[in-house]
């Protein structure tokens, strides 16, 4: 996966219109000037040569260096990838919180005006873009009531509005699976089971069917966790984040080629790792799975 994702990443950056060289040096530098720059960042050798540069290099760890920054791209990101992690996180756990309970009491009181009302608010939350509540979250809370920063990370409250902007989607998406998934488990033979022999609605949600719910909504964590990775790119431009998705949009805009690779070969990475962890966490959930 990792191989197939630097393949297309390194394809498609070099076949995108825009020279990195005449954004560098600009448009008044001289054709000498472009061909001197572009010999020394090894642009004017064949593609597959830069490409087979590219992945030796990347076997001992080495992503090269920025075209912009003129530092090593292992460093930059290294410098970006925890805020990153911290506003995927907090977007996680906000969207948890909010999802768990909500899901839960719209399973169990299936069909009354609580579910109703949950069912609807999570339509609503995956109606509304993050590049959309992320601008408003500003004007109104930002602007107008001035309870948080507009951007940065300087203080601690500056990570609410892009988490609640980030984690608005997975919320709803969340609420709607622990639905469907616990009405499901609360139908079965062994639930009914257990409400015969005397036990309660809640006794059998929390002690039976809560933990077997909970196995395809992991799935869907760990699916999102990929989601919350790539829309972190639009959150963190629209709240000036200085977490890795921005620094992935100002590579794309000055065409900076090893930057560019770096930041997506990041995220790909992590979106991997996430869900390896999601399949081994089957086996917590469900004794009955079992890797050979």
């Amino acid at each position: 996966m990792l191989l197939g994702v630097c393949t297309l990443v390194f394809a498609l950056i070099h076949l995108i219109p825009g020279d990195p060289v005449q954004v560098m040096l600009g448009e008044g530098a001289t054709a000498a000037d472009l061909a001197d720059l572009r010999a020394k960042l090894g642009l004017n050798q064949p593609l597959l040569d830069q490409y087979a540069l590219f992945l030796s290099r990347l076997s001992v760890g080495d992503m090269g260096s920025s075209f912009r920054y003129r530092e090593p791209v292992r460093a930059l990101i290294f410098s970006r990838y925890p805020a990153t992690i911290l506003l995927a996180g907090t977007s996680m756990l906000l969207a948890c919180l909010i999802a768990f309970p909500a899901g839960v009491l719209a399973a169990v009181h299936r069909g009354k005006s609580g579910d109703r009302i949950a069912t609807t608010l999570s339509l609503l939350g995956l109606s509304l873009p993050s590049f959309w509540v992320g601008p408003i979250l500003i004007l109104v809370f930002a602007v107008h009531l001035d309870w948080f920063p507009v951007s940065g990370m300087e203080e601690p409250r500056a990570v609410v509005l892009p988490s609640i902007a980030l984690g608005t989607a997975l919320a709803a998406i969340l609420t709607r699976m622990i639905r469907a998934s616990l009405v499901e488990e609360i139908s079965s033979p062994y639930c009914v089971a257990a409400a015969a022999r005397g036990l309660g609605r809640w006794n059998v949600v929390l002690r039976h069917s809560l933990k077997n719910a909970f196995v395809p909504v992991v799935t869907v964590l760990g699916l999102q966790a990929g989601v919350l990775l790539t829309g972190a790119v639009i959150t963190e431009t629209v709240f000036g984040w200085p977490g890795l998705g921005r620094l992935t949009i100002q590579a794309i805009e000055t065409r900076d080629y090893p930057l560019v690779q770096g930041c997506i070969l990041m995220i790909a990475l992590t979106y991997l790792l996430v869900n390896l962890v999601t399949d081994l966490a089957y086996a917590v959930l469900d004794p009955r799975i079992r890797y050979g």
